[in-house]
């Protein structure tokens, strides 16, 4: 009988590829994959070591597998991903309950590190971060219609309050070719929708072609057959390009979509955060790409709370959410991580505080997200059907304006006589309320 194994992925959809493309090598060395981690011999816990709270999602995720395996319901448990390569010693001497720990540069050998741990009882391994894969056969966790596409790996920001560099490594793009032929692979095998991600997709190409390359790979994968909608994310704003706002602008198939995690406005914040640009600057960023892009729907995260942040770098911020109009934004409490040079600044914000900012900020995005979402009502919005929910009673999806896991739905109901949509397929919603971020409709 083969060992069956199973995986909880956390953390961002970067992660959740990695993940993917590991589960697929266990298959191909004959392990057996299975969806239920409490029916696995192995259970691998995929961590996320961003911030504070995901590491605690992690810890609590392989404490809660830890008691199925004294259950004896399991019989291995593993770690892996960005705590596991970040706090290594820590994991092995804190969590006893763990059998293997390995760090991401062994995911293209997990095979072997898992047989190791089967033979000796315990293993770890950690091998230099450039041994994670860029690129192979994938177990898709996604519904076929939507995959995610990673393009590159790592990070050469070097943000001040951000342990990613630290954790993943420098800045390595995937070449064109390797994209293509795994975006070409994705859609054949059904997917109406490509989300291209990176930790900076904007950066795409500049260590492998000289050259900021984005706006060209994404030209080359709007020829794709069959493909229906390509999204990008987590676009640093120093790398918008005239190029990429006129390929959006022009290629149908581009979505008029743009995540720009800004952080902050305050220059003075900006600069502590070793990021560049100021409040007049990036007002003039989001003009310019708003008028290059008719349309274009805007994303941006904001972190409240960092180190030295005054009132009045508040209250610019605060006024700068309600001038920009985002439409969509999540903001975050600063997290004081370890290791980073923004966590030896002084004039460190209690959480309490960060956590009142954080709120305000939040409860002014949803009063703009409610007025946005009261504009769309009469139009007749394209969604991609992705469910039924039992208790609405309605069916819902996503329209190009939402990301898959971080934005809105579309829900909306049938009129008497009409056939039952086909998930992964399009319908044409006319959209009647909108509610929390979401929008309310029938089909047409």
């Amino acid at each position: 009988m083969p060992i069956k194994v199973g995986m909880i992925s956390l953390g961002c959809a970067k992660n959740q590829v990695d993940g993917e493309m590991l589960m697929a090598s266990l298959k191909a060395a004959g392990f057996a994959l299975v969806d239920d981690v409490a029916m696995a011999d192995v259970a691998i816990v995929n961590t996320c070591g961003f911030i504070d709270s995901a590491k605690k999602e992690s810890i609590d995720e392989i404490l809660e597998l830890g008691l199925l395996k004294q259950e004896g319901r399991i019989q291995k448990l593993v770690a892996t991903g960005c705590l596991a390569e970040r706090y290594q010693e820590e994991l092995r001497r804190e969590i006893p309950e763990l059998d293997g720990v390995f760090g991401i540069g062994a995911n293209g050998d997990m095979a072997r590190c898992l047989q190791e741990m089967l033979d000796k009882g315990t293993a770890e391994a950690f091998p230099p971060k450039g041994g994670l894969p860029l690129c192979g056969t994938r177990e898709l966790s996604t519904p076929s219609w939507s995959a995610y596409l990673k393009v590159a790996e790592g990070c050469d920001n070097r943000c001040s309050y951000c342990a990613i560099p630290a954790i993943r490594g420098g800045y390595r793009s995937r070449t064109m070719e390797d994209i293509e032929q795994e975006a070409r692979g994705l859609v054949e095998n059904g997917a109406k929708e490509l989300v291209l991600i990176a930790q900076d997709t904007s950066r795409y190409g500049v260590d492998l072609y000289g050259a900021y390359s984005l706006a060209e790979l994404l030209e080359r994968l709007a020829k794709l057959k069959g493909l229906c909608w390509l999204r990008v994310l987590y676009c640093y704003p120093d790398a918008i390009t005239d190029q990429l706002l006129e390929v959006m602008a022009r290629e149908e198939k581009v979505l008029p979509y743009i995540d720009l995690p800004l952080q902050h406005c305050s220059g003075r914040v900006l600069r502590a955060m070793n990021r560049r640009g100021d409040r007049q600057s990036l007002t003039a960023l989001i003009g310019k790409i708003r008028a290059k892009v008719p349309g274009v729907v805007l994303r941006t995260t904001l972190i409240a709370g960092f180190p030295g942040e005054t009132e009045e770098d508040f209250e610019e911020l605060a006024e700068f959410v309600k001038e920009m109009r985002f439409d969509r934004m999540g903001c975050f409490a600063y997290s004081q991580e370890e290791g980073t040079p923004a966590a030896l600044l002084p004039d460190q914000l209690d959480q309490e505080e960060k956590e009142r900012r954080a709120a305000i900020l939040t409860n002014l995005q949803m009063d703009i997200a409610d007025q946005l979402g009261q504009q769309q009502v009469g139009r007749t919005l394209q969604v991609l059907v992705e469910g039924f929910d039992r208790y609405a009673e309605c069916w819902f999806g996503r329209s190009c304006m939402d990301a898959p896991d971080v934005d809105g739905k579309v829900f909306f109901r049938l009129e008497q006589g009409q056939k039952r949509p086909v998930l992964g397929q399009f319908a044409q919603v006319v959209v009647e309320d909108s509610m929390d971020g979401d929008l309310m409709g029938r089909m047409a």
